[in-house]
């Protein structure tokens, strides 16, 4: 929310008419359109749209206090750009959108980001303007004492280029909620595209749930004049870089809760900004690839601001990952058309099998949902944008078959030699996180009591320029598997030139066969939360001084076994470090070049990395293993 003005003159909006929300006399009276899919003026009758006409917004649209407009399932409303393009529900008035997830109802302009005004309701809540207050736009009127005031039900809408810019000052939002009350019902809300905010709630006390933001240039979510409803299911996606933040929140603080709410930006910026006295209780948060988690302005306390029962961290590395909503909720508004050509669908929810002649693209989070089984064969080639809002992520209950073969590989690298997020996948399997554990990104959910759980098949994949950096302790790796249980099948997977880790087990009982390693910034091999699978034939190649190790174990030691393990390096550094209690079995062990072979941290005992059957030892020679680069000739020749 930028600074706006709560009475503006009519100078300030040339063309935006004056409209009580109780009275049906401004506005030029009742709509006499031409065309019947023209609307424009003031709706003084209740009204039902058709949903087999695509309508127009050509003016500014006003539903009249004790008028109902409906809009069934699957209308589509195009509105010309300007601001004085907009919907407005008056005071008193209802609005009934009827969408479903197979048919939502449409609300856009010409696809240029802030082209409208959007939709904007009125109600009779409280609000701290006190009653017949006067919005920012238009001369609307709302605000009363009716916090459990109707002002309608929505339900699967799209709002799309909406957030038109009125003055430096004064804005519209994708959706405008003025002191609406609980009984109005907000369900299932996607907003993208705009240049202002995406949602901004002025005082009332309604709730929302299931509600999905893209690309807002301003705030995804707003509030302010003391609103005190619920907001259940939020997902913000950001991959521009002139975003304002996630939530904004200012005025006085009614505590508003969220309940699971997950933000994800590619290009950093802040997530959070609490103003003056404002507030809110977060129970499940998870905050992806933001600079800055929490800002506090205004002499804004940061007890104001609870998450998952304390006060928000304002450390500028804090990790937050405790939200359970991922875009897998929202497969409905990609469905409807968000995505265009060869970009792969932000959900997957049945199976799909690409085409190898065909160049895919991922462009943001995703997700291959629950039942659902993603097939790539062989010598596909996926072009992902860069940043760690766009990653490739299987969930648990679903499955990944990669068909690559040693002539044909499967190929998935960024289109600018930059980080990207990378495959991730979520299995049943044990973690010592337990069941149904929260993924350090993206609000992922893995984990459970089935080992032997399957996620499908890898075989001959190549992973370039992979690893993005979230923040200091947290960050996506090449391929990521999360309790991934050992009736998976992984083979011939080469992770080349990334930010971060190239494998990363998070607990699981998977095995891994044919692995290669070159030039990636953090550890080659990574694991963590008790894995216990077996890696069989790996070659670790680095050349750049940036590393951190080749192998890097933490966690409870599961005792995971390696079998034909040769790490090479031309520039020094550590081999294998050892952290906490973990260890693991080594049958074939080459080491080169390293200045340190081993590091034992947090009092680790040498005894837990048991090497061609002895305690690791600094002063031995490593050379047993029989892996070598040519070995992994089909993935370095491309």
């Amino acid at each position: 929310m930028k600074t706006l003005s709560k009475l503006l003159s009519f100078a300030l909006i040339t063309g935006l008419l004056s409209v009580s929300c109780g009275s049906d006399d401004d506005n030029g009276g009742p709509i006499t359109p031409v065309d019947d899919s023209i609307l424009n003026g003031l709706i003084s009758e209740n009204l039902t749209l058709d949903a087999s006409v695509e309508y127009s917004i050509t003016g500014t649209v006003t539903v009249a206090s004790g008028v109902t407009l409906t809009i069934p399932a699957g209308t589509e409303i195009v509105s010309e750009p300007g601001v004085d393009n907009y919907l407005a529900i008056l005071k008193g008035a209802d609005i009934d959108i009827q969408g479903t997830a197979t048919n939502p109802v449409i609300m856009r302009s010409n696809g240029t980001a802030g082209a409208w005004g959007g939709l904007l309701i009125c109600g009779d809540a409280t609000t701290t303007e006190g009653a017949d207050a006067i919005a920012e736009v238009g001369g609307l009127i709302y605000g009363g004492n009716n916090n459990t005031d109707s002002s309608g039900n929505i339900d699967y809408l799209i709002i799309r280029d909406a957030g038109a810019q009125i003055t430096t000052t004064s804005q519209f939002n994708g959706l405008t909620l003025y002191a609406v009350g609980s009984g109005t019902t907000i369900d299932n809300v996607g907003i993208i595209n705009g240049t202002d905010d995406g949602v901004e709630f002025f005082g009332g006390t309604v709730n929302v749930s299931n509600l999905y933001l893209q690309n807002n240039e301003d705030d995804a979510v707003d509030w302010t004049e003391g609103w005190n409803g619920t907001l259940t299911n939020g997902y913000v996606l950001n991959t521009i870089s002139n975003f304002s933040t996630a939530i904004e929140a200012d005025g006085a603080n009614n505590n508003p809760t969220l309940v699971n709410f997950t933000a994800i930006s590619s290009t950093g910026g802040t997530a959070i900004q609490i103003k003056n006295d404002s507030g809110a209780t977060i129970n499940g948060l998870t905050l992806t690839g933001f600079d800055t988690s929490f800002d506090f302005r205004d002499s804004a306390p940061a007890s104001n601001l609870q998450i998952d029962g304390a006060d928000a961290d304002t450390a500028v590395d804090a990790v937050f990952s405790t939200s359970s909503t991922n875009a897998s909720l929202f497969a409905w508004v990609i469905d409807a058309g968000t995505g265009s050509g060869n970009v792969l669908p932000a959900t997957i929810s049945s199976d799909l099998t690409l085409d190898a002649s065909v160049a895919y693209e991922i462009s943001g989070p995703v997700l291959v949902s629950n039942g659902a089984t993603l097939t790539i064969p062989a010598g596909t080639t996926i072009t992902s944008e860069s940043g760690t809002a766009n990653y490739l992520a299987v969930l648990k209950g679903a499955s990944i078959d990669i068909q690559g073969t040693m002539a044909d590989p499967v190929v998935m690298e960024s289109n600018d030699g930059e980080a990207w997020g990378g495959l991730l996948i979520c299995g049943d399997a044990t973690t010592t996180e337990g069941v149904d554990a929260i993924a350090e990104v993206g609000g992922l959910v893995y984990g459970g009591t089935n080992d032997t759980d399957n996620s499908g098949t890898i075989n001959y994949l190549v992973l370039k320029n992979t690893g993005a950096q979230i923040n200091a302790d947290s960050q996506f790796n090449g391929l990521t598997l999360y309790a991934v249980g050992s009736g998976t099948t992984i083979t011939n997977v080469a992770v080349i030139g990334g930010s971060d880790d190239g494998v990363e087990f998070f607990g699981g009982t998977v095995n891994m066969t044919n692995f290669y390693a070159e030039n990636l910034e953090d550890d080659a091999v990574d694991w963590t939360e008790g894995w216990n699978g077996t890696l069989t034939n790996t070659f670790v190649n680095i050349t750049i001084a940036d590393f951190s190790t080749a192998i890097e174990a933490d966690g409870v030691n599961n005792n995971p076994t390696l079998v034909n393990f040769t790490a090479v390096s031309t520039m020094g550094g550590t081999g294998i470090q050892i952290k906490n209690n973990s260890g693991a079995t080594i049958t074939g062990l080459s080491l080169t070049g390293f200045d340190t072979q081993f590091d034992f941290r947090d009092s680790a005992p040498a005894s837990n990395l048991q090497a061609d059957g002895n305690d690791a030892a600094e002063a031995t020679t490593y050379s047993t293993s029989t892996t070598v680069a040519a070995d992994f000739a089909w993935a370095t020749s491309l």
